[in-house]
């Protein structure tokens, strides 16, 4: 009988204890950042970008000519449809934009989720790929695996864990609170290869996307929108100059 206990008190405990995890992982992963449609609705919208949504949630943006293809993983816990408005913007001056889903909005879950993008537009010579905070270093860890297929790095309040030999452009509002300088400076010796490196002046962490203000962040002194259209011309440039 006592054994009986044991293995049945044994059994409780462990159940209970699985519960408590699996119930504190539902609280964390429903716990994001939702878009803000309000903000998004009224961002400018063009006329000459076919927007299209697959099945599994992938949006393309797709210009008429384009002239290079950017792949985009999305923040760390940030509804992925926030970007929409940076990659309409980016898709007007001539970028077919790949907006990507995560798990539970974690790119961590996905690292991989860029494999095969470039082969389903065999007219664009030119891809890039990139991504806000976690999905910058997420992208980063791809692409240093996978530097066939890309030209070229693009990170948003982001850095790269993985040693880098492609060009990178890094770009980070003044006023964000959220990206650990500590370990962006640390890891900058990670990029072998040329960095292009752009500070927003008042901009902050969560201006690359639109889903309001983010816990930490510093004070942006600039519009939401403001941000958007400098990273725009930023990331064009450094397409160009590539």
């Amino acid at each position: 009988m006592k054994n009986k206990r044991r293995i049945l008190i044994w059994i409780i405990s462990v159940t209970s204890a699985i519960a408590i995890i699996l119930g504190a992982c539902a609280i964390y992963v429903s716990d994001y950042y939702r878009a803000d449609s309000t903000a998004i609705a009224s961002f400018t919208a063009s006329h000459s970008v076919t927007t299209n949504e697959d099945p599994n949630g992938i949006i393309t943006f797709e210009p008429i000519d384009p002239i290079a293809g950017f792949i985009f993983y999305p923040g760390g816990k940030v509804e992925y449809t926030a970007y929409v408005p940076l990659m309409s913007a980016l898709a007007e001056k001539g970028v077919l934009c790949i907006l990507i889903p995560m798990p539970f909005n974690l790119a961590v879950l996905d690292m991989n989720a860029a494999k095969g993008m470039t082969e389903q537009y065999p007219g664009i010579d030119d891809w890039y790929i990139g991504g806000h905070s976690l999905g910058g270093s997420m992208a980063a860890s791809f692409v240093a695996n996978n530097t066939d297929s890309i030209e070229g790095l693009i990170l948003l309040g982001s850095y790269s864990t993985a040693e880098i030999t492609l060009p990178v452009l890094s770009i980070y509002g003044s006023e964000d609170k959220v990206m650990n300088r500590e370990k962006y400076d640390k890891y900058k010796s990670n990029i072998n290869s040329s960095l292009t490196e752009t500070v927003i002046d008042g901009g902050c962490h969560a201006y690359f996307g639109m889903y309001g203000a983010q816990d930490g962040d510093g004070m942006p002194s600039i519009s939401n929108e403001e941000q958007i259209n400098i990273t725009v011309t930023e990331i064009i440039t450094f397409i160009d100059k590539e």
